[in-house]
């Protein structure tokens, strides 16, 4: 076993932000790149026509969970020491929903306006300022329903292989089957509701 590097190897934090800075520029540079940057873009998610955002993400996880599950069975990536967020049931989905309403209302979510930002568009910065101020709310609150933001606790590393009790190749490539499912839906809904909005253009 040879990784995580960072674990294994006992990182300084100053290496680990510098990791982390060099990793977030490449990141926010493929994003803009790929058009995350625009919130126009990112709303036509919402009327199925320009599904860019479901192929692109989708592409990613899918990417980095084959590359996980096989560098895991090869015994070069300790799992183990691969940080997993706790499972609060409640408070994720709560959460999940102010993300997904906050997206489709502001047409980004806080890594996409972050590259807005960079490229200075102005509605980014106002998107960012109401992020803000909901987090200053939220912390100020706080007190009143902390209780709430550790209910439906599942465990510290529970995942889809606990849940389902099958194996991660197993769920790797339902997954992968449910990726290329989403693919081919997605493609027939941009010609689909494309064709529709230029015949009401028209």
């Amino acid at each position: 076993m040879w990784a995580p590097v960072s674990k294994i190897f006992s990182w300084s934090s100053s290496s680990l932000y510098l990791w982390a800075f060099l990793i977030g520029i490449g990141f926010g540079f493929f994003l803009e790149r790929a058009g995350f940057g625009n919130a126009r873009k990112l709303a036509l998610q919402f009327y199925f026509r320009d599904m860019s955002v479901l192929k692109v993400m989708f592409t990613a996880i899918v990417t980095a969970m084959i590359g996980l599950v096989y560098l895991s069975y090869l015994g070069i990536l300790d799992m183990d020491r691969v940080y997993l967020n706790p499972t609060y049931v409640w408070p994720a989905l709560v959460g999940g929903w102010i993300m997904g309403v906050g997206f489709i209302i502001g047409g980004y979510c806080p890594g996409t306006a972050g590259v807005g930002m960079a490229t200075l568009k102005e509605d980014s910065f106002f998107y960012l300022f109401g992020a803000l101020v909901g987090m200053l709310i939220y912390g100020e609150l706080y007190p009143y329903f902390e209780s709430f933001t550790t209910s439906g606790f599942w465990g510290k590393r529970y995942t889809l292989e606990k849940w389902l009790y099958l194996s991660p190749k197993v769920i790797a490539f339902a997954v992968l089957v449910v990726a290329l499912l989403a693919f081919w839906a997605a493609e027939w809904a941009e010609k689909k509701f494309q064709s529709d909005a230029e015949k009401d253009v028209g």
